[in-house]
């Protein structure tokens, strides 16, 4: 397996990691067997590549394995975003050329130098996305995952832009739904929420993004909370990113 070396890797404050530290507590009590979750939202922008991926490495300390399946083969930048090159200097494939049929499934899975996490990269930019994640072959890869993998954490295009998140949701154990504060409104939400429901997928919980959570002297503290839509929520602290998908 090759190794993709990630360039820019953010410092988690310690408030940060205690916030993923009760995200993943709270995954982790969803119910028995839940292994494969995808993490999707309303509008683009709502942050939910940065949750994917600071969960993965948060989940990476606690000794588990994660693989972080990225499924925007329409304008995915999470390559660009992490500044991602393999150590080889070679070309970096992706969903799209695996489900494609050009390279099999060993040659786009990826190491990183983050221990723990492994990364499959979206791929090349295709005309028929959705077409290609309803193929056997997508079912097969998540199955591999599960069973390769303490963790897959799939990450979607948004539910407004694409109809990905619920026909991912069919081969998935549950779903996060990612909302920025003041980004979107509560009647997306819902609807988001009903799309992944109508295709038999389990709502996990949510996570609130962006949000504004106190002022103090040394400044603006931004939050991000987990819970599900009828119990509590964890904070986490982010920065405001206005490029986050």
């Amino acid at each position: 397996m090759e190794t993709v070396v990630i360039n820019q890797i953010k410092d988690q404050s310690y408030t940060m990691k205690e916030s993923l530290r009760a995200l993943k507590t709270s995954i982790s009590f969803s119910g028995k067997g839940v292994k494969s979750i995808l993490f999707t939202s309303s509008l683009p922008n709502e942050g939910k590549t940065t949750v994917v991926m600071d969960l993965a490495r948060s989940m990476a300390d606690s000794k588990k394995s994660v693989l972080v399946v990225d499924t925007d083969m329409r304008k995915s930048v999470l390559v660009g975003r992490i500044r991602a090159k393999l150590e080889s200097g070679g070309k970096i494939y992706g969903l799209s050329h695996y489900l494609s049929g050009q390279v099999s499934l060993d040659k786009v899975i990826y190491a990183t130098n983050i221990k723990g996490v492994f990364i499959l990269f979206a791929g090349h930019e295709v005309p028929n996305p959705t077409e290609l994640l309803e193929t056997e072959e997508f079912k097969e890869l998540i199955e591999f995952g599960e069973k390769n993998f303490d963790y897959v954490l799939v990450d979607t295009p948004p539910t407004g832009a694409a109809i990905d998140a619920a026909v991912v949701g069919k081969n998935v154990d549950g779903a996060v739904i990612v909302a920025a504060q003041n980004a979107t409104s509560s009647r997306a939400i819902i609807n988001t929420k009903r799309t992944l429901e109508d295709s038999g997928v389990k709502i996990l919980g949510a996570v609130l993004n962006k949000c504004r959570f106190e002022e103090s002297k040394y400044g603006h503290y931004y939050g991000n909370y987990y819970g599900n839509y009828y119990g509590n929520y964890y904070g986490n602290y982010y920065g405001r990113d206005d490029d986050e998908n």
